[in-house]
């Protein structure tokens, strides 16, 4: 019963701050005059665009998901301007109150078969490593490793990348140079898989440990924002090699669901490609010396 009251104001929140941000005019609608109750689109505009009545769509906001087609789920996100991580999002909230069967768990995996790690090993000029959803570094390469050093420094394990963000902010804001951004994209990302796993126990004691120790954290996740990762760059400040601007790439892991694999690279001849290299140099020497 608590789970599906937890499920329902995830669905009404999402919605209403969804809504909040589009102006009527941004939807190609009349703003009439007057002073309006509500930031961004009405319920009754939004039904309107969506092409569903008032009150279907108001069962909806309150949680009302159950039942929906893909149809009317597509036609709430055209309405509602999503992204396609928001979009993604609406349809796994959609699923969980959906089938006894839609609502089970995938626990995330907590290990990695002796060939991924073969496989990350067999990278040997570029930093890669694995992790599951709630960002639980699971293993890396030397040059992973290397990399990650300031990450690692947290003596719990698995490593977690999202408790170094908001619990060692002194520290990941040395790290990462676009540390702001880093903020916005590790409770997006969680709130993706929250979505898509409501029920996963180790994922909710994450976010509670998050909220109870960050206000940063408690800040981003009330913004209900949500987002894929997939490619992109990635500033950091190391502490030994100084500034790298790295390209990533996230692979999911089909074989192994929940799994993804994260390779940085650079530019050849570029000067993050002499600070990878001499990055490469520390760490072989951090092997030798034990």
């Amino acid at each position: 019963m608590e789970a599906t009251r937890e499920l329902r104001t995830e669905i009404r929140e999402f919605l209403r701050s969804r809504r909040a941000r589009i102006a009527p005019e941004r939807a190609g609608l009349p703003a009439y005059g007057g002073r309006r109750r509500v930031a961004g689109l009405r319920r009754e505009e939004v039904a309107l665009l969506a092409g569903v009545s008032v009150e279907y769509y108001v069962r909806i906001e309150r949680g009302g998901l159950g039942g929906a087609s893909d149809g009317v789920l597509d036609a709430l996100a055209s309405a509602l301007q999503l992204d396609d991580a928001e979009r993604d999002h609406l349809f796994h909230l959609a699923r969980q109150c959906g089938s006894p069967g839609a609502r089970r768990t995938r626990q995330p995996l907590m290990t990695v078969r002796p060939a991924l790690q073969e496989l990350l090993d067999a990278i040997t000029t570029a930093p890669a490593w694995i992790r599951n959803a709630r960002h639980d570094v699971l293993a890396m390469n030397h040059l992973g490793r290397a990399l990650y050093s300031p990450v690692l420094a947290d003596p719990r394990r698995p490593a977690n990348t999202a408790r170094f963000v908001y619990l060692h902010p002194r520290e990941a804001e040395a790290f990462f140079v676009d540390y702001d951004h880093a903020v916005r994209n590790a409770a997006a990302m969680l709130r993706m898989e929250m979505g898509r796993n409501p029920r996963d126990e180790h994922l909710i004691a994450l976010v509670d440990e998050l909220s109870t120790g960050s206000e940063v954290f408690r800040r981003q996740w009330a913004s209900q924002d949500v987002r894929l990762h997939g490619h992109g760059s990635k500033r950091v400040h190391h502490p030994v090699v100084g500034r790298l601007d790295l390209n990533f790439e996230s692979l999911d892991l089909p074989s192994d669901p929940g799994l993804q694999l994260n390779v940085y690279t650079v530019p050849s001849g570029s000067r993050a490609a002499d600070g990878l290299a001499l990055l490469a140099s520390w760490a072989e020497l951090r092997v030798a010396g034990g």
